[in-house]
Parts: structure tokens; sequence; C-alpha cells
């Protein structure tokens, strides 16, 4: 019997599958310390437990983002060992703020099987919840990823592809936040003085700054999500892949993206929830990030009179700036969006 794993390939999926996944992970003062050196977030509720605790937080809590990751990071040894890209995101939930101290564990079950027309991959569906020390669930998402097969004359199964609603429901959201005494909000301290009244559907943001990424900022990163994927850090095997290098990790973006978009939205404070993403072009080390987004809705919260919901769509450039505002898909030699990410943002009224 085998002593190591290769990581699951597409036939080894079954739908109604669950995986428990290795390593629950205590998030620390540490994690938080360093993903701030990542990615430069500003936003005050995170980075400050002075203005968190007047608020009505019990002290700063994770970033949003980095309880995704590390989440996320549990599933990728069962779930995208041998992916060829991590396709898209929806329905993804945060349900309750995470502080430093607590212990994050992941379980996975496979809801969506579909071999793709080459028959030598196929895209596996799954839904991923994460929990505390206590089992209370702190995020549930989807996302659905392409694998290779080990054995492309394996029989395909029975095409299953699930119902994701396009957006989450207002009902759903701000689990993770608490009632916030929005007298107690500093915006000089917060970095804006535009609150939720200020924003306006079809409103569009150029977030002005870029970031370009190095290798070892990426690869650090996704060590600290202890996300396994191949085709982030082995080299040797990447020489011989499509692109001849190393992929950043979509989520690296993702929170470049998060990170850049403070410069015009520094109230949003809490990512309430996810309804789809969608990693457009690679990005490798060398290309500089930049980020726009545009309001899409604005919505207030049912039983809510502190916090209204922005739900923004936030494109992120690789080597372009946005004061165009950019559209156009990007590809590996080509700069242009390599990542659209449509949320739910809380902000303070």
């Amino acid at each position: 019997m085998l002593k190591t794993s290769p990581g699951n390939y597409f036939e080894d999926f079954r739908l109604g599958q669950i995986i428990r996944h290795a390593t629950p992970r205590t998030v620390t003062a540490g994690d938080v310390a360093l993903y701030t050196a990542l990615y430069g977030s500003r936003f005050a509720v995170q980075s400050s437990d002075a203005f968190a605790r007047a608020i009505g937080y019990r002290q700063a809590p994770v970033d949003d983002l980095l309880t995704f990751h590390v989440v996320f990071g549990k599933t990728v040894p069962d779930v995208s060992l041998n992916a060829v890209a991590n396709l898209g995101y929806a329905d993804c939930r945060f349900l309750k703020p995470v502080y430093p101290g607590d212990t994050l564990s992941t379980v996975s079950e496979v809801i969506g099987l579909k071999e793709n027309s080459n028959g030598k991959t196929g895209t596996v569906y799954v839904r991923s919840v994460g929990a505390n020390q206590k089992g209370e669930e702190v995020l549930s998402y989807v996302r659905w990823v392409m694998v290779r097969k080990r054995d492309e004359a394996a029989p395909a199964p029975e095409a299953v592809v699930p119902t994701l609603p396009k957006r989450v429901d207002l009902a759903e959201l701000g689990r993770a936040c608490p009632p916030i005494d929005a007298k107690t909000w500093d915006n000089g301290l917060a970095g804006s003085p535009h609150r939720f009244a200020d924003y306006a559907a079809g409103e569009k943001i150029d977030h002005v700054d870029g970031m370009t990424v190095e290798e070892a900022e990426h690869q650090l990163a996704t060590r600290l999500y202890q996300n396994t994927a191949k085709v982030h850090f082995n080299q040797h095997s990447e020489a011989q892949g499509r692109f001849g290098r190393r992929l950043i990790y979509g989520g690296h973006v993702i929170s470049l993206a998060r990170a850049l978009s403070f410069n015009g939205l520094a109230n949003a404070f809490h990512i309430a929830a996810i309804n789809g993403g969608r990693h457009v072009a690679p990005l490798f080390a060398g290309g500089t990030v930049f980020a726009w987004s545009e309001i899409l809705e604005t919505a207030e919260l049912p039983g809510r009179s502190d916090v209204g919901a922005l739900r923004i769509l936030t494109r992120a450039t690789r080597d372009l700036p946005c004061t165009e505002f950019p559209v156009e898909d990007g590809a590996p030699d080509k700069p242009g969006v390599i990542l659209e990410l449509d949320y739910w943002a809380l902000m303070v009224r």
C-alpha cells in the first residue's frame, strides 16, 4: 500500500462524495500580519482592534479573504492537486467572523461532474464548508475546477452540472457582521467620507494604484494557505506544461484586487458574499495588477439599519491601467482583464 498520495484524478470523484480534508489550521496574529505584508490591505476594521471594538466587534476580525484562502487551501490536496485550472466560484457566503486563535477545518461534497469534450480532463464541482473549533460554520462556497484524467480511456460518468444562484440572496447577508454603531464609525480613520448612500448602481470606480507581483511573494502567499497545487510551485513540471512557467494562484489576484479597491471603497469593510468569480486569463510573476469596480446594485438588508449592501463587480487587469474601465479579456501574451469578481460588500450607513 502506497504511503504517499498522487492526488485525485477526475475518475476518482463520485457524485455525493464527502471529503474531510486534513490539517486543521489555527489562524494567528502572525498570519494576519503576513497577509497584510503580502497585500497591504488597509481596511480599518481588519487593521485595528480599537476601531473594530468601537463599532461593535469583539476585536479586529481576520480579513474575509484570509479566511477564504485558509479554508480553500485545505481542499487542494484532495480536489485540485491535479487541476489544469480553477474555473470559478459561486454562492460563497461568510457566515461568522473569524478571529485570531480560531481553528479552521474544511469538508467538501462533490455536487457535479462533467467530462470535457477532449476526453483528457473533466470538471469537478464541489461545495466546501469551513468550520471553527466549535463546529460553527464560518464559510460556505461552491467552486468548479478542471481536473486531469489518470486514464483517458476511463468511462465518463453521467454528466451532472449543479444549478447555482446568480447572486446570493439578501436574506443570507450579514451573518458574519455584528450590529455596527454607525455613530462611532470614524470616516477619517477609515479613510473615506463616502458611506452607503453615496454610491449608486452603474457607478464605475478606477482604483488607480497598481501592484507588481514578484515570484517569491506569490509562492509565500500560497504556502501561507497550505495550498499544494503543482502549478504554483513546481517549475520542473510546469516547464513541460502549456505556459512553461508557474501560474500565480487565482486567489492571490483576488486579494490584490480587494486591497487595491480600498482606494474608492474604503468603507466597504466586509465581504458578505461572493456571487461569482471567473479567472479570465493567467497571471505570471512580473505582471502588474490594476483594478476597477462597477456598482451593480445597492440594497438595504432586511432588519438592519446600520449597514447597507453594495453588489460590486471588480475587474482586475494585468499590465493595463484602468482609467478607461477596460473589459476585454487578457491572454498569456496580451494585457487585459484577468479576473472578474462579483460580490456583496457591506458598508456603514
